[in-house]
């Protein structure tokens, strides 16, 4: 694959496991699974700092791994989003080890790096229909899950600036 942006968003992808660490590394242990009174302004889903993490290694293989496969195998596949509050009390998101959970999600991001690293250009076009997305193609699901990745960045951003505003 010889297209700047996409080796760009791609080298982006490679990077958010360790970003994620560092955030999480500033949140206190015993603020891990803490839930402020207000979610007002959060700029993503309601997870606490475990939740967070823990979210963005479940949907990364059973959301993005799942989607680029159908991409790419199936013609104009319909592709569904997931239920994220639902699979955090399915899991016990509070009760996990944010640790692992990053370690976890580095390993399904070097697995979805491989799926996109050889793409050719017509590989990239394959369309689809992505929920309240509409209509996308994989080149635009790529840059969807970057997206994905700043808002929880910022969500993990956002619990530190409440925490720290209620001086904890």
């Amino acid at each position: 694959m010889r297209d700047g942006g996409l080796e760009r968003a791609i080298d982006t992808l490679a990077r958010t496991p360790q970003q994620l660490e560092g955030v999480l590394r500033l949140v206190p242990q015993e603020r891990w699974s803490w839930e402020p009174e207000s979610w007002d302004g959060m700029p993503g889903e309601r997870f606490s700092a475990v939740g967070q993490v823990c979210h963005v290694r479940d949907i990364e293989v059973e959301g993005y791994h799942v989607r680029i496969r159908r991409l790419l195998e199936e013609e104009d596949p319909d592709l569904v989003s997931l239920d994220s509050y639902q699979i955090a009390r399915e899991r016990a998101y509070a009760q996990a080890d944010p640790f692992r959970a990053i370690a976890e999600f580095g390993a399904a991001r070097l697995a979805t790096i491989d799926l996109l690293a050889h793409l050719d250009a017509r590989q990239l076009e394959r369309r689809g229909r992505f929920a309240e997305y509409g209509n996308i193609t994989l080149r635009g699901l790529i840059y969807y899950l970057c997206s994905h990745d700043q808002q929880h960045l910022a969500c993990m951003q956002w619990l530190l600036g409440r925490m720290a505003s209620q001086g904890r």
